[in-house]
């Protein structure tokens, strides 16, 4: 077993290769673990080894585990300095203030007073009104701060898992 020194980033470019590493075994072993023959034909069994490759497997989990394990104990433990949450909770808080964002667009993208299209009132000359019942320029202003405060996070989730580490046994 060896000790490796990770940040945030790296351990999840390691986890994208060992998943990688795991999905290239997996298929291998699909096109390997059969073969056809026909009747008087030589067998040519493609090499494969159903004992290696789930030894192999279970080894890529048993490194994934631990790294996963410990990139979740660096986010419940270590808080953002600016912020003084914790990466976890910021990644909450992210999810949070996303779909603020995204009702928050919807309702800054109105006007505060629309003509009202209805095609099924024929040749009527009335002409209707649809009324924005909040203040259209507060949705914009609220949509602004949300956009900032996402902004800001993210900068110093980057920072922090970029530059902070935290040791594995692999």
């Amino acid at each position: 077993m060896m000790t490796k020194t990770f940040t945030s980033a790296s351990a999840n470019k390691c986890l994208r290769s060992l998943q990688d590493e795991k999905d290239f075994l997996l298929e291998t072993e699909l096109k390997s673990c059969v073969y056809e023959l026909a009747l008087g034909e030589e067998a040519d069994p493609p090499k494969y080894s159903y004992e290696e490759t789930r030894a192999a497997v279970e080894n890529i989990d048993a490194r994934m585990l631990k790294l996963r394990h410990a990139v979740h104990l660096f986010n419940a433990h270590t808080v953002l300095p600016e912020s003084g949450i914790t990466i976890d909770e910021a990644l909450v808080r992210m999810a949070q203030l996303n779909q603020q964002k995204r009702r928050l667009a919807g309702l800054r993208a109105r006007s505060p007073k629309e003509r009202a299209s209805r095609y099924y009132l024929g040749d009527s000359n009335v002409v209707e009104y649809v009324y924005a019942n909040y203040d259209v320029a507060q949705a914009d202003k609220d949509y602004r701060a949300v956009c900032e405060e996402i902004s800001r996070l993210q900068l110093e989730l980057d920072l922090v898992n970029q530059t902070q580490t935290f040791e594995v046994d692999l």
